[in-house]
């Protein structure tokens, strides 16, 4: 059953901020699945709507929402899988071709295009905010119960792909996130640790 979203926002209705300890624990343990890995079922149609709905609830600097999703499923996503193959068989490159098992494999593929609006917003913060729905749906899809992964590869930066994918010009791909029922459980990884990572400014005058 789809999970019981609550409704949207009215917008400039007053929304608390308050503890969500069971989002810590969740990000505290969060691991992506292997896009190899992923099986069918995914998402229905109603469950991908919710999380295209969450996606969208993103840092987004003039309200532009400078993103837009391509949905690859079924027949569709295995045209595409084939036309990716016919160009990279095309060119000789059967390590490219190798690669698209990972998006073959998943049940469902969710491109996410950076299409930035308009010149008085800083493209780098429209490109980020693109960057900022992948990773909402990556941890949206793993709440709703399924694996995720978010992946780019060669076919995201290929211009002659990204014309197969509909791209205009100035449009990049933020991500293919892949998403279903993984085979088996994701493993732990080795994480940084903060402290390596940390600074704190002082001035120096």
């Amino acid at each position: 059953m789809p999970v019981a979203l609550p409704p949207a926002a009215e917008f400039g209705e007053p929304l608390p901020v308050e503890p969500a300890p069971e989002v810590l624990r969740f990000l505290a343990r969060r691991r992506s699945a292997s896009a190899v890995t992923l099986r069918a079922p995914g998402p229905t149609a109603e469950e991908l709507g919710q999380l295209l709905r969450l996606a969208t609830h993103v840092p987004d600097h003039g309200k532009l929402a400078p993103w837009r999703f391509v949905i690859l499923e079924g027949p569709g996503k295995d045209a595409f899988a084939d036309r990716l193959q016919a160009l990279a068989e095309g060119r000789g490159d059967a390590q490219s071709a190798a690669k698209l098992a990972k998006l073959r494999t998943p049940p469902l593929g969710v491109a996410v295009i950076s299409s930035p609006k308009a010149p008085h917003i800083p493209e780098w913060e429209q490109r980020l905010s693109s960057a900022a729905v992948c990773t909402t749906l990556l941890y949206s899809a793993l709440a709703m119960g399924y694996g995720a992964n978010w992946i780019t590869d060669w076919y995201a930066y290929d211009p002659e792909a990204q014309a197969i994918l509909g791209l205009t010009e100035g449009e990049r791909v933020a991500g293919f996130l892949l998403i279903g029922t993984p085979a088996e459980p994701p493993r732990e990884r080795e994480r940084p640790m903060p402290e390596n990572l940390v600074t704190y400014w002082r001035s120096q005058g």
